[in-house]
């Protein structure tokens, strides 16, 4: 039995681009906006990039009976022209569930939740430095990047979660597809 192949948007350092704008936010303090931005933009094509993999990989696979229905097997099948889809509706379902799914999920785990935590946060702690301390306006704004900085491993679990939860309740009773989310570990 040989080892599944590392999934390159979850597996390898590529999973990083993901926290582009958690950094960018982190740095609000010291760097121009549009800088801040384009961390955005790193963040949000790393999601789409994924959503697409995870597209694709569904696309190769596909899913035989099984006497016990809740053992699907998967079977990788050649590559599939646009026009496939067209022919298997199942598949071209399994795609877009996979496109969507990940794409939600990495979209308010990966960007949108923790980007607003890190903003938050380090717009509270600058406030706080500045009325708290006598500190010069530069270190309060390094702290401020430093405390950002080291918030974001200690987000990441806890947004991942409850975005599984909240996916589970809502978008993913859609599909009927409830299970493994995408994770970023």
């Amino acid at each position: 039995m040989g080892a599944a192949e590392p999934d390159l948007y979850r597996d390898t350092w590529v999973r990083y681009l993901g926290y582009a704008n958690e950094v960018g936010e982190s740095f609000r303090p010291l760097v121009p906006v549009p800088v801040v931005w384009a961390s955005y933009g790193v963040a949000s094509a790393y999601v789409t990039a994924d959503a697409i993999d995870k597209g694709r990989k569904a696309a190769t696979v596909s899913v035989t009976s099984s006497p016990h229905p809740q053992l699907l097997l998967p079977i990788t099948d050649p590559p599939l022209s646009h026009q496939a889809h067209a022919q298997d509706p199942a598949k071209a379902t399994r795609v877009g569930v996979a496109v969507v799914d990940t794409f939600v999920w990495q979209s308010l785990a990966s960007v949108a939740i923790p980007g607003f935590t890190i903003n938050r946060l380090c717009a509270a702690s600058l406030a706080l430095l500045g009325a708290l301390t006598r500190w010069p306006l530069p270190v309060r704004r390094w702290t401020t990047t430093a405390l950002g900085l080291a918030t974001i491993p200690i987000i990441i679990t806890p947004i991942d979660r409850s975005v599984d939860f909240l996916m589970d309740s809502s978008l993913r009773k859609l599909y009927r597809t409830p299970g493994e989310p995408p994770t970023p570990h």
